[in-house]
């Protein structure tokens, strides 16, 4: 519940955002999906093989759903794809590659995924969407007379989004809008600033959520306070975040993708100053925090750390190896700029897990 309307790249979100939470998480996913309970949309591509993509439970998709801002796809195949989804409603590919008249099996997949990443058509299951990252374009052409033809991201019944916000009695109005998602932000944030919420890219920003979080202070269900240092006096928070904010932290270490909404950094917090090379939210690369502090960034194959105490070393280690043991293809080549064999760092890896290869480190189950 906390990661609905997030906007996430899918490889992030199947492959770390949701595995860090739970240790069966295709599986759930799945089986709700199955019963109806979750729905998905695309939020933007991103490259050939990834694209965002926002998980939603059904009943408050037309509360979060944002209208995605980039131009529709508008060549002939997405018109005719449109059509037949106008006409016939949920379909097979099969039914879709047919009414767009056979031909390159390829062609019309891209044109479906470019709907997809659109946010105007969606599936009843993620399976084509792990199996989009894996996929090579399909060079078969002609009319393919079994399903087997199909490449595996082309596997299940097929809809338009429009479909599932229409599924209701009445359309939600503005403000119910605006509560749905200040509910959500207070859920998947605990405190809610102007950051935050800029992080989001809810349209309108602050100004759109602000009325309701006022009422929710002048009723008693949030509390507005000065609770994280440089980030405005327009904080809001429910009760519960305050005190565990204020609690003493239990020393735990903590490795998460650095796009995951939990990773504060490069939303509500700044990035460290660095005299070389960039860091960001960007897929792909995963942050470490130390009871929520910064203490390391991991680029691809590069290791940056920041004030990481020798004290954590160990935990760090074993954090990164279990996310070796996740991911399965864990290599550092180099920490801090300096070959991991030099570094001590380096050294606490080699004794968790993270092997010395051929080049740097890589983890090996």
């Amino acid at each position: 519940r906390r990661l609905q309307g997030a906007d996430l790249p899918a490889s992030v979100l199947l492959n770390d955002v949701l595995p860090s939470r739970h240790a069966d998480a295709d599986t759930v996913l799945d089986q709700l999906m199955i019963e109806g309970e979750l729905v998905w949309a695309g939020r933007g591509t991103l490259g050939a093989r990834d694209g965002k993509l926002a998980l939603y439970f059904r009943d408050q998709l037309p509360l979060l759903w944002v209208p995605p801002v980039d131009d529709p796809p508008d060549d002939e195949l997405h018109h005719a794809i449109r059509s037949h989804f106008e006409q016939r409603g949920a379909s097979f590919f099969k039914a879709i590659y047919l009414a767009c008249g056979g031909g390159d099996v390829g062609a019309v997949l891209d044109a479906l995924w470019d709907l997809v990443w659109a946010g105007e058509i969606t599936n009843d299951t993620l399976a084509p969407v792990r199996a989009f990252g894996r996929a090579r374009r399909s060079k078969a052409s002609g009319r393919p007379t079994v399903a087997a033809t199909f490449p595996a991201h082309a596997s299940g019944r097929w809809s338009l989004v429009t479909d599932l916000l229409n599924d209701v009695i009445e359309s939600p109005s503005g403000t119910q809008k605006a509560t749905a998602w200040t509910h959500q932000l207070l859920d998947r944030h605990g405190i809610v600033t102007r950051q935050s919420v800029a992080a989001e890219g809810l349209p309108g920003g602050f100004t759109s959520v602000y009325p309701v979080l006022q009422h929710l202070e002048e009723t008693g269900r949030a509390r507005r306070g000065y609770f994280i240092e440089r980030l405005g006096g327009a904080q809001f928070a429910l009760p519960g975040a305050v005190d565990r904010v204020r609690s003493v932290p239990e020393h735990s270490i903590t490795v998460l993708a650095s796009t995951d909404p939990a990773n504060p950094y490069g939303a509500s917090l700044d990035w460290p100053a660095i005299e070389d090379g960039r860091i960001g939210r960007i897929a792909g690369t995963y942050v470490i925090l130390a009871d929520g502090h910064l203490v390391g960034y991991l680029d691809k194959r590069k290791l940056r750390t920041f004030d990481l105490a020798p004290a954590n070393f160990t935990m760090v280690a074993s954090a990164i190896a279990r996310l070796g043991a996740r991911s399965r293809k864990l290599r550092i080549e180099s920490i801090d700029g300096q070959p991991p064999a030099q570094t001590e760092l380096g050294r606490v890896l080699g004794e968790s897990g993270v092997s010395p290869a051929l080049r740097g480190l890589s983890y090996r189950s």
